[in-house]
């Protein structure tokens, strides 16, 4: 099984994406990156680490704190990763925590056809 790392930014619209990947796939650990709001606010059917940062912050104090809200509790080499959620900024912070942290990512999706990597 693989970590997934997926943003939940403010948008509520794209949350029931998040949850759907949460639900139909088995994985190890999984790791929402969100606000207080999403923190607050999100429901999901299993365990769930949410990393909470101010996605109002410089995007280099960002990703400063996405890499310290998952340094260590990565358990593989790769994630899955999901940024269906969010802003570019968002995203490209998360990438950026994630290759600095040394790990791979597999993009995944929800689609008609269930759970794929893109």
């Amino acid at each position: 099984m693989t970590d997934l790392v997926a943003c939940l930014s403010s948008g509520e619209k794209s949350w029931g994406h998040v949850a759907r990947l949460i639900k139909e796939q088995d994985w190890k650990n999984i790791f929402l990156i969100t606000n207080e709001f999403g923190k607050s606010n999100f429901k999901a059917e299993k365990k769930v680490e949410f990393v909470v940062v101010d996605f109002q912050k410089p995007v280099f104090e960002l990703i400063e704190d996405i890499k310290k809200g998952l340094r260590g509790k990565i358990s593989d080499l790769e994630v899955a990763l999901n940024i269906v959620s969010g802003s570019g900024k968002e995203h490209m912070a998360i990438l950026s925590a994630l290759l600095k942290l040394g790990v791979g990512v597999r993009l995944m999706a929800v689609t008609k056809e269930g759970i794929r990597e893109l």
